[in-house]
C-alpha cells in the first residue's frame, strides 16, 4: 500500500505533522469555512479522484460521511471502532462497554455507509479483560488497533489486486 493523502478536519493534529515528515500530501480543513458538509466533501472527492485512491481509511474521523463522499466511494471506505459492533457503537465506544461491564472488548474494522458504525463488519478481534482501569484498558485496545487496522488494509489490498488482475 501506498499513502498518497491524508484528510483531516483538525488543524492543530499532529497527524499532519506526521504525514509531512513522511512526504505525504495533506488536505487539512476546517467544516466551519465551508457552507455546507457537501462542499467540503465535493473538496475531497475531486482530491481522491485526481490521486485515484483505491481505498479510503478513516481514523479518528469524528464525523458522519455524507452523501457526496458515500456515493463516490461507497464500498472504497473503511473505519475502525474500538469496541465489538454491532455493540458500543459511537464516539464513546470504549468507555460505554467499561461502563456496561462487559468482560470481552475488541476492535472491529468495518465499511462506512450511512449509519454511524453501522456498516457491513470486515474484521474484529476480540480479548478478556478483567481490570478496573479505564487507561489500562485504552492502551489494550489501541495495541490491537495498531495490528488489525493494518492486517485488515493488506487484505482488502490484495483483494483489489487480485479484482484488477482478472
Amino acid at each position: 500500500a501506498e499513502i498518497v493523502l491524508m484528510v483531516c478536519d483538525k488543524p492543530n493534529a499532529y497527524v499532519i505533522e506526521r504525514a509531512k515528515n513522511h512526504n505525504i500530501r495533506s488536505f487539512v480543513f476546517n467544516a466551519k469555512n465551508y457552507k455546507s458538509k457537501s462542499e467540503y466533501e465535493a473538496e475531497i472527492v475531486n482530491l481522491l479522484d485526481e490521486l485515484k485512491i483505491d481505498l479510503v481509511c478513516l481514523a479518528g474521523y469524528m464525523k458522519i460521511v455524507g452523501e457526496t463522499l458515500l456515493n463516490s466511494y461507497e464500498g472504497k471506505i473503511i473505519n475502525i471502532h474500538p469496541a465489538l459492533l454491532p455493540s458500543f457503537k459511537g464516539a464513546h465506544g470504549i468507555l460505554d462497554a467499561f461502563n456496561y461491564g462487559v468482560k470481552v472488548f475488541g476492535v472491529t474494522i468495518h465499511y462506512v455507509n450511512s449509519g454511524i458504525d453501522e456498516g457491513k463488519i470486515i474484521s474484529q478481534k476480540a480479548f478478556e479483560y478483567y481490570g478496573n482501569d479505564i487507561e489500562e484498558l485504552e492502551t489494550m485496545i489501541h495495541k490491537v488497533e495498531h495490528e488489525l487496522y493494518p492486517h485488515t488494509i493488506n487484505e482488502l489490498l490484495k483483494e483489489l489486486n487480485d479484482e484488477s488482475v482478472n
